[in-house]
């Protein structure tokens, strides 16, 4: 094709190696150890001002093709990726008041960049050129996809726009980065703003020993338990404390104080994200209108595998039309048992968690706790490698030398069965503090065949927050953490094992965003077989294996209260499209009383009015979630259907997990995702292996 590849940028102005930053483009890994504060506007700085200057250059160019356009892009692409990339981790896993201001910045600059980028009508025409080229049907399927997808998504970012029109839309895009992220920042900061510390032993009544414990060393560590003599525990609002506490604490009036701050997070004062929520909305619905959609949920799905809102909305509806039944049987039998065996005559929201528990506890005689012992931290992850390597006929070995960002997080590199290298990974497990909550998977580096010739390996990072171990004791994590923990190396497998060459369709880049959780949610499944829960599941101080009769206590309790789970992520994804499809800021209704609205039509227990979930909501106004929530329960179809395949060919049949990593882990987004699913299954998907494995099954 016409034109130069234009090589890697090396004119720049600052000398790499005073700035571990930009001196982390060429390296292996970024170099964690060395990044600092002042390092990051420079080197975005930089590397903006050399991709300006190659875009005009490449937007000259009279007869662009692969080599001449697409490829200098993504050395663009790959090198801002690099830049930005670690910054934005630091900013999920070690926030400070130092990085937070400096990261804002970095956030705008990146976010005019992308707009800037997107709304270069030369670009978009030249891009549109290699399109139009006789020769474009010769170029491989991967590229190809990366070229429909560029112009797909230069439409969804207002190339197609003029004038004001084009403004305004990208002013609108520079707010609503700054909206994600206050967002985020508020609901990080009221979360750890609240501590309770409790001296008192008969108010910690009922908690279990290994919680007892965290909590202790986290009052040991805590400013309060320093300035006091006496020593007490410490419970915060992070998940690894704040739920055990909601599930086995006896002292209702702390349960309904703990419950009152989780739920009214980021509501009031300066941290309050509902005039966040408002202009977030409005302006995603501005921004769609000038697109020429009806809504912001139609030009969220117009990139999805599904096909239009009333095919979301159907697909929930009929859902929660299956599961209500069960679930108001469920919560009905929950009401009788907290009257009659708790003496709680009226069942309040922070009582839930805590009489749901003691049920499953009388009905199964098995709690989370009781199995922790059983799931020590190097024994599950030992196990978790063995899985998947006896599946995809890989080895996974962990090194001491690579940089790392905090003393908790490790590196492993995993290679095929000739022992070549094929992909890395970080793992950070626990929970502390400056540390954002939840669980999550994310690109470390992509991997890429680079204009140099050499092939680029895919890494991942890992990040949980999880308990970390107590003394002498290791962690020790519940079945829940351990199916997490699966579920997040699912997405990491899915950007590990790809075998695509192409940056913008490697791994998970453009696979539909109703589909990326198909991986992760396939691999949860293996937590309840008993071939797989043996590799892994023996007790930290004795080395027995677990007990028949426990697992089947853990297997027997798989699916209880499994219709009222399903009922409230049907709730927060049917909240999720409404808000972005019939939300009218201007309007007679709030965002509170749609949500409300959505609770009555498919909850069997509404929270009461003071309950603000929607104010930490982040997944859809802070994440990449918006309308698009949904994806959870859609991709678990996927993923139930592919598990059922397994099911009938054998749970750790080699020749189908081949069939899987070639037809589905490997692809990318180079393939329609429904097509990779049918040549793996041999048909479309069917909700029926779903509903079984929720025991919801007629």
């Amino acid at each position: 094709m016409a034109g130069p590849i234009v090589p890697f940028m090396n004119a720049s102005t600052i000398d790499p190696s005073t700035n571990p930053i930009l001196k982390g483009i060429t390296t292996e890994l970024p170099l964690f150890d060395q990044i600092k504060p002042e390092h990051v506007l420079p080197a975005i700085d930089e590397e903006l001002g050399q991709a300006r200057k190659i875009v005009a250059e490449l937007t000259q160019i009279s007869d662009p093709g692969w080599d001449s356009l697409m490829l200098p892009m993504e050395v663009i692409e790959e090198r801002l990726g690099r830049v930005w990339g670690p910054v934005s981790h630091f900013n999920g896993v070690c926030d400070s008041d130092e990085l937070r201001p400096i990261y804002q910045q970095g956030v705008a600059k990146m976010t005019e960049w992308s707009s800037e980028l997107a709304q270069n009508e030369e670009l978009y025409a030249a891009i549109r050129k290699v399109s139009e080229r006789d020769d474009f049907a010769l170029l491989s399927e991967e590229r190809q996809q990366v070229v429909n997808h560029a112009l797909r998504d230069f439409k969804l970012s207002g190339a197609e726009l003029e004038g004001d029109a084009k403004t305004r839309f990208s002013e609108i895009q520079m707010r609503l980065s700054e909206l994600a992220t206050n967002f985020s920042q508020h609901v990080m900061d009221a979360t750890r703003a609240f501590e309770l510390y409790i001296e008192d032993e008969a108010d910690v009544a009922g908690l279990p020993e290994s919680v007892l414990a965290s909590a202790a060393q986290r009052a040991s560590q805590s400013n309060k338990a320093k300035a006091s003599e006496k020593t007490g525990w410490l419970i915060t609002l992070d998940a690894p404390s704040y739920i055990p506490f909601m599930q086995f604490a006896k002292n209702r009036s702390l349960r309904e104080t703990m419950y009152r701050e989780y739920v009214t997070r980021a509501s009031s004062g300066e941290l309050d994200n509902s005039p966040v929520i408002d202009e977030t909305l409005a302006l995603r619905a501005e921004a769609a209108a000038l697109l020429g959609f009806e809504h912001y949920a139609a030009s969220s799905l117009a990139s999805k595998m599904a096909s239009d809102l009333d095919e979301v909305t159907g697909f929930l509806r009929e859902l929660a039309a299956k599961s209500r039944p069960i679930a108001q049987k469920e919560f009905a039998e929950l009401q009788r048992f907290a009257d009659t065996e708790l003496g709680i005559d009226e069942l309040q929201a922070w009582d839930v968690a805590y009489a749901s528990e003691k049920l499953r506890l009388k009905t199964y005689a098995i709690s989370q706790e009781e199995l922790k012992p059983y799931f020590p931290e190097q024994n599950v992850i030992n196990g978790m490698f063995g899985l998947v390597e006896k599946l995809y006929g890989i080895t996974i070995r962990e090194r001491d030398d690579a940089p790392v960002w905090h003393g908790s997080a490790r590196y492993f590199e995993v290679c095929d069965a000739s022992g070549t290298q094929i992909s890395a990974f970080y793992l950070d497990p626990y929970a502390r503090p400056h540390k954002r909550g939840g669980a999550w998977m994310d690109e470390c580096i992509v991997r890429w065949q680079r204009p140099d010739g050499q092939l680029q390996l895919p890494v991942a990072y890992l990040v949980c927050n999880f308990d970390a171990p107590v003394g002498d004791r290791p962690a020790l994590w519940t079945h829940d953490e351990v199916t997490t923990l699966f579920h997040e190396f699912g997405h990491g497998l899915h950007h590990m094992l790809t075998t695509v060459s192409e940056l913008g369709v490697s791994g998970i880049r453009g696979v539909p965003w109703d589909a990326v959780e198909l991986p992760s949610q396939f691999m949860e499944n293996f937590c309840w077989e008993r071939q797989v829960v043996d590799l892994f599941a023996k007790h930290y101080e004795t080395g027995d294996i677990l007990p028949d009769a426990l697992f089947n206590k853990m297997l027997a309790a798989k699916n209880f209260q499994s219709a009222m789970i399903m009922l409230r992520q049907i709730e927060f994804s049917l909240f999720d499209v409404l808000v972005h499809s019939q939300f009218d800021v201007n309007g007679d209704e709030s965002v509170q009383q749609l949500l409300d609205r959505v609770r009555d039509e498919v909850s069997v227990f509404s929270p009461p009015a003071f309950n603000r979930f929607q104010n930490s909501f982040s997944h859809i106004f802070a994440g990449g979630y918006a309308a698009g929530y949904y994806s959870y329960k859609w991709a678990e179809v996927l993923s139930a259907d592919v598990y059922a395949t397994f099911e009938e060919e054998g749970v750790l049949n080699a020749d189908t997990a081949a069939r899987l990593r070639n037809e589905l882990l490997s692809i990318g987004g180079s393939r329609e995702i429904m097509d990779a699913f049918v040549a793996f299954r041999g048909r479309k998907p069917s909700v029926d292996a779903l509903l079984r494995h929720w025991g919801l099954s007629d």
